[in-house]
């Protein structure tokens, strides 16, 4: 059976991937894929594996493969309850807690769709993600200043992870650099995104 056909999500699950990055990797040409008559994606098993093996000792998926080390490393981070701590945090209840706690998802999956992406396409995600964060404040009764302080604990933990495991595998400083820059250009496009539409849904309410 090393040759059954997968779908998007087999393979991503094989892979250990978030679908998104296994649609991201099918879209550049890394990822070995078929497309059916209803242009639906589908993976041979055989095919992933030993892509899968290959791509572990080359390393050559960048930044893709570093990301999903830092992504790895953000949920460590916010299992270990600097959560508890956010004054923004203590104001919600059970369920807006557990929607903010994946909020870091959005944010990483932007991220990587951001640093492959340009122009109008990269605008229009940091946009998305902003407005995601403004309404989902206002939903919970948050003040924007909470709304910017939820976000940047978000931001924050994000950057401190791509530093870590930068500097962890010792990327050269030219291209980490690169990245840094390219992290905080796509997070500062969300705050300024996230202030804008809360104003806005603070003047529809009035």
């Amino acid at each position: 059976m090393t040759d059954e056909w997968l779908s998007l999500s087999d393979a991503a699950q094989v892979l250990g991937v978030h679908p998104s990055t296994v649609r991201l990797w099918s879209d550049k040409g890394v990822l070995p894929v078929h497309k059916t008559q209803g242009g639906h994606r589908r993976y041979k098993r055989s095919e992933i594996t030993l892509w899968a093996e290959s791509s572990r000792t080359s390393r050559e998926i960048e930044p893709e493969n570093m990301m999903q080390e830092v992504v790895r490393n953000v949920r460590m981070q916010i299992s270990e309850g600097r959560l508890q701590a956010e004054s923004w945090y203590q104001k919600l209840d059970e369920d807006a807690r557990a929607q903010y706690r994946l909020s870091s998802r959005s944010l990483f999956h932007g991220l990587m769709q951001y640093v492959t992406a340009s122009g109008e396409d990269a605008s229009t995600e940091s946009y998305a993600i902003g407005y995601e964060y403004a309404s989902r404040a206002r939903r919970y009764n948050l003040s924007y200043v909470d709304a910017a302080k939820a976000f940047l604990f978000f931001r924050d933990t994000l950057v401190s992870s791509v530093i870590k495991v930068y500097g962890d595998a010792k990327v050269p400083s030219a291209r980490a650099s690169q990245m840094y820059t390219k992290v905080h250009t796509f997070t500062d496009e969300i705050l300024i995104s996230l202030l804008q539409t809360y104003e806005s849904l603070e003047n529809v309410n009035r």
